[in-house]
């Protein structure tokens, strides 16, 4: 086995963090049921979310500053919606044309036989 002896995959960066600016970070904190706070960081450009999982006790904690963030209800994309994102109106007509004469075909075969 070719690991370095007493480290772990990914466990941690052995590259030096001089010279590098890192992106602004915010530190907000959670507030555990069972009695303590505890701060998670984020970029300052990123939206925290509501809840975390303590790490101490395992258990969901609440964001202590800052509001909630308001859930947006995002409006579901339909089947028709995806179509028309690949397909114009004149494109899905002329393919119901081609269907609906292949169908007529079809049906005027079947009829020729019966």
């Amino acid at each position: 086995m070719n690991a370095l002896r007493g480290s772990r995959i990914g466990g941690v960066s052995y590259e030096a963090d001089t010279d590098k600016d890192l992106a602004p970070r915010q530190v907000t904190r959670f507030a555990c049921p069972r009695g303590h706070e505890f701060g998670v960081i984020f970029a300052v450009d990123a939206e925290p979310q509501d809840t975390w999982i303590c790490r101490k006790h395992g258990v969901t904690a609440v964001i202590v500053d800052g509001k909630p963030a308001e859930q947006q209800a995002k409006p579901g994309r339909t089947p028709w919606d995806m179509l028309r994102e690949r397909r114009t109106i004149s494109d899905l007509e002329e393919l119901l044309d081609e269907r609906l004469a292949l169908l007529r075909q079809r049906r005027e075969l079947e009829n020729e036989v019966t």
